[in-house]
């Protein structure tokens, strides 16, 4: 993790063109799903709160990019994201791997319903 940088811009041009691909494909699918949301860094990467509350954060590493969605985002598709590396609240999606944006997109949607009720 960068903690240098000061926008998600930023962020995603230290990667190689291939990662920065990746995770300008996560991004864009948080921000289709969460409209609202406000993009930010924190822990030196890009990060999404809505009714300021966190929402969602990813993080580009060497061989993949973590995805975290707080202990409920990944408790709840617990089953869906059993094939991938996890850690509480958080998931690893390998690079040399396909990402499974739809899963990612379900949810960013679940994570954005539990914080418009919270």
């Amino acid at each position: 993790m960068n903690k240098d940088v000061s926008n998600v811009n930023q962020y995603i041009s230290n990667f190689p063109e291939e990662v920065q691909f990746k995770l300008e494909k996560i991004r864009d699918t948080i921000k289709i799903n969460a409209p609202e949301a406000i993009e930010y860094i924190s822990y030196g990467m890009p990060a999404y709160k809505l009714n300021k509350k966190p929402l969602v954060y990813f993080g580009g590493f060497k061989e993949h990019i973590g995805f975290y969605a707080t202990p409920s985002g990944h408790q709840h598709f617990k089953k869906e994201l059993s094939k991938h590396k996890q850690g509480k609240g958080s998931v690893q999606f390998k690079l040399k791997e396909p990402l499974p944006l739809a899963l990612i997109a379900a949810i960013v949607k679940f994570r954005v319903n539990e914080n418009k009720r919270l």
